[in-house]
């Protein structure tokens, strides 16, 4: 526990923010009696100090004011006009546990070089500004208490943050369902549901993860009904949750504890999103029961979040599981990393498939927004396939629709959905949610999209209210083959092999990183932002002076250059001083002419980490 500052500040805006919360607290909020799956929350054990107080009213007054809370350094409580103890706290950055719409931070420690920076006060700072930020957006007027529902990944840290968060969130007078361990395409179906007996359709939704990071890491994302949260809301997040943070009393911390035993529920949530996964797949097989009987199908949860799927969704289904692994939940990863890019995990589901003979594998990540999939002769859907495999199944659904990637999609997979499929790929930048967002703005815009997926297995439909959802994904390939065996085709998984076929992949393919060294005087003083930036500009530049060379006529990320076959693309990093040079060509020596273009383009940026491109070009 952090030791206690002899300092004593007074209160200011108490009156306000006074009047504001007798006013909230009034209202009385009614709890379901009869709903059978819920249940109490049994008291928080281990004694930790809990922040309060700050009813979500007082959230709305106390955003508006940010600037001057801050410059003043004083402290916010419900309670009448009088003084408290502030806490002394280690400082934290908070904007730098930003990681593009997502937080993310370190939660454990024992990592060298590596310092915890999201404790559970700091989660807690952030949960009650989650709250000030998601009153402002529902304009609630204390005429009913809001609702966050709560879950977590398989993280050893996962129970610890939660509890913080249910405190953050209850401390500033919201309800809090708790949902355990649960996946984040669940969290956000969790505010479309209708369902009163869950508690459900929530106001927001936090899930506690950090995808496919180490074990010491987690984080947050964050939604309403409307979808995730993006950078803007983030960032205005994270400058609330400072001020809370640096407001932290003694007593409000411990007041809330109270609040928080007193205002959580548990709720079983997955059973309602397992269940709509299954009807989703009899739907599409004619409302047979079970679609998938015969099917042999091995799921590789990774030890995460992911194991459900076996269970909950394959076997009700009919199909077989035996042979699949790692689906119970293990924080510390023991078996592979979480993560349908990963050349390890990808290995252990093909194997898996092969050792049993099973039609399908599917493998998630930690917490099952993405997903990759193996045939049963081991041939690998995932990356440039598995949005082949995607786009061939939404186009036949949808004809002539714009499918949305990510900026390292390859040429093949444009030639693949325009020539082969009839439809139009549109490749934009790196970043599930800007994936997500242009499709969206696409059908603002009279252009239809169903689909839009990441090369890193991210992909959401429009038929799924643009649910960022590996499951999804998978239900949609299980519905192919459901289909397939309704209408007397056979063949196992041989129906998806035969639906990417005519792809053009490319015989070699590369990802080097380039980092930027910040501390470097080639910087100038400036960001590494800007530094890349100009090295971007200096080899579009160059491009244009070599007959052998293309640039792309439409790109939206970094510089994309057709040549000796092939293509390359370096764009900078969404959040990291680094410069990822992606190239494929239809061999070894045409892949080292496109790194040995870069390189003789970027040469004389100092500041610009070359050895990973210098090793390439020279072993190559």
């Amino acid at each position: 526990m952090s030791a206690m500052s002899g300092k004593v500040v007074h209160n200011v805006f108490v009156s306000q923010c006074y009047l504001q919360n007798r006013q909230f607290v009034g209202t009385q909020y009614r709890r379901d009696s009869c709903a059978p799956y819920v249940r109490n929350l049994l008291p928080f054990q281990g004694g930790k100090l809990a922040w309060t107080g700050i009813s979500s009213m007082q959230l709305r007054t106390l955003s508006k004011h940010q600037g001057h809370f801050v410059n003043r350094g004083t402290v916010h409580c419900n309670v009448a006009p009088t003084t408290s103890a502030v806490l002394s706290i280690d400082k934290v950055d908070f904007l730098k546990l930003q990681n593009g719409s997502d937080i993310r931070g370190v939660a454990v420690a024992g990592v060298e070089g590596e310092p915890v920076n999201l404790t559970e006060q700091v989660a807690e700072a952030i949960a009650a500004a989650f709250a000030g930020w998601l009153v402002e957006k529902k304009k609630a007027d204390g005429s009913r208490r809001l609702r966050v529902s709560i879950g977590h990944d398989s993280r050893i840290s996962a129970q610890r943050l939660q509890d913080a968060i249910s405190r953050g969130i209850a401390g500033a007078g919201l309800d809090v369902v708790q949902y355990g361990l649960a996946s984040t395409p669940a969290m956000f179906n969790s505010t479309l549901t209708e369902d009163h007996a869950f508690l459900c359709p929530v106001d927001g939704s936090i899930m506690i993860t950090a995808s496919h990071l180490p074990y010491n890491r987690n984080g947050f994302k964050f939604f309403t009904n409307a979808g995730g949260l993006g950078k803007a809301d983030i960032k205005d997040i994270l400058e609330r949750a400072a001020v809370i943070y640096n407001n932290f009393t003694v007593e409000g911390l411990t007041n809330s504890k109270e609040k928080a035993s007193a205002s959580i529920r548990r709720v079983d949530y997955m059973t309602i999103y397992t269940s709509d996964l299954v009807n989703a797949v009899r739907k599409a097989a004619g409302n047979i029961e079970k679609p998938l009987e015969g099917f042999h199908i091995v799921v590789d949860a990774g030890n995460g979040a992911g194991g459900f799927f076996a269970a909950k969704v394959l076997e009700p289904l009919g199909a077989v599981t035996t042979g699949s692994q790692f689906l119970e939940p293990d924080g510390l990863f023991p078996n592979h990393i979480p993560n349908p890019e990963d050349k390890t995990a990808m290995k252990a589901i093909t194997q898996a498939v092969l050792d049993n003979k099973a039609d399908l594998g599917i493998i998630f990540d930690t917490d099952v927004d993405r997903s990759a999939a193996v045939d049963s002769t081991g041939r690998e859907f995932n990356r440039n396939r598995l949005i082949a495999l995607m786009s061939a199944i939404v186009l036949e659904e949808h004809p002539g629709t714009t499918i949305v990637t990510d900026s390292v999609t390859s040429d093949g997979l444009t030639t693949f959905i325009e020539k082969k499929l009839g439809g139009k790929h549109h490749r934009f930048k790196r970043g599930y949610k800007n994936v997500i967002d242009e499709a969206i703005r696409l059908n603002s815009i009279g252009e239809e999209s169903h689909l839009a997926v990441e090369t890193s297995g991210h992909g959401a439909l429009k038929e799924n209210n643009w649910l960022d959802d590996g499951a999804y994904l998978m239900v949609k390939i299980l519905n192919k083959l459901a289909s397939a065996r309704a209408s007397g085709m056979g063949g196992g998984s041989k129906v998806l092999t035969d639906l990417v076929q005519g792809l053009q992949e490319a015989a070699f393919a590369v990802e080097l990183r380039l980092k930027i060294n910040q501390n470097h005087p080639d910087l100038k003083g400036g960001s590494f932002r800007n530094y890349g930036e100009a090295v971007l500009e200096h080899l579009e530049n160059s491009i244009e002076s070599d007959p052998k060379l293309q640039k792309a006529s439409v790109n939206y990320e970094g510089v994309r250059v057709s040549g000796f076959g092939g293509w390359f693309l370096l764009r900078l990093s969404l959040h990291d001083p680094v410069l990822p040079l992606n190239i494929e060509a239809p061999s070894n020596e045409d892949a080292v002419k496109l790194g040995l273009a870069v390189l003789a383009a970027v040469n004389d940026f100092s500041a610009l980490d070359k050895s990973s491109l210098d090793k390439f070009v020279q072993v190559s």
